[in-house]
């Protein structure tokens, strides 16, 4: 008979159901109360683990945050090429569609938590600081044409739609987005729209044909 497995402690079980609800109504209409009653469980048991929502809110943060901040490395040998950052822009979205309420009320959350807010904003560079070396390493090989100050703006802006994407698909472009699902393939080709421009050969080649695969 093969061993059970241990039963999932409360603190866990409060993450993961906490993470659902957030993601299926949105942060601002749920309370620990919500979350509570949806465990079977009493407020009282919920605050011992966690003083309030915003407690949950920050712990989810830094579930996300361990699990996309390996993404952020950009390999020397060899060196990365325009499929590594499709790769690269289709898994953070998958982890993103995971933890999609971040997102989704960034604006509500961030304003609540000055900290959170300070995490938020590192890893968006660190997102940055990645496209901008994933370009860097594009110019010097010969697959991207652009100055500095050109890819210092492709990696904002990559930033930009990137962060706001779901948000966007959800309210204004659920019609390319097959309803309310979140489409990662449309998604990792809109931010790689962007640097078609710029690049040459293959690179370019590739980016023609996921448009004519996604659109």
């Amino acid at each position: 008979m093969a061993p059970r497995k241990p039963p999932r402690r409360t603190r866990e079980r409060i993450l993961e159901v906490s993470l659902a609800l957030f993601n299926r109504e949105g942060e601002p209409h749920i309370t620990t109360a919500d979350i509570a009653d949806e465990m079977n469980i009493s407020p009282g048991n919920l605050y011992y683990h966690f003083r309030n929502k915003d407690d949950i809110i920050g712990e989810l943060w830094a579930q996300y945050e361990k699990g996309v901040a390996p993404m952020f490395t950009v390999p020397d040998d060899p060196p990365p090429g325009v499929e590594d950052l499709w790769f690269f822009l289709h898994v953070l979205f998958e982890r993103m569609r995971d933890y999609r309420f971040f997102y989704r009320d960034l604006d509500e959350i961030t304003s609540r938590d000055r900290k959170l807010a300070l995490r938020v904003a590192d890893l968006l560079r660190r997102f940055e600081g990645t496209v901008l070396e994933l370009c860097r390493s594009l110019v010097r090989t010969g697959r991207m044409r652009a100055s500095e100050r050109e890819i210092g703006a492709l990696s904002a802006n990559a930033t930009l739609v990137s962060t706001y994407w779901m948000s966007w698909q959800r309210v204004g472009g659920a019609h390319r987005g097959g309803g309310g699902d979140i489409n990662l393939d449309l998604a990792a080709y809109h931010v790689l729209a962007l640097f078609a421009p710029f690049l040459v050969g293959d690179g370019r080649a590739l980016i023609e044909k996921l448009g004519q695969d996604y659109l």
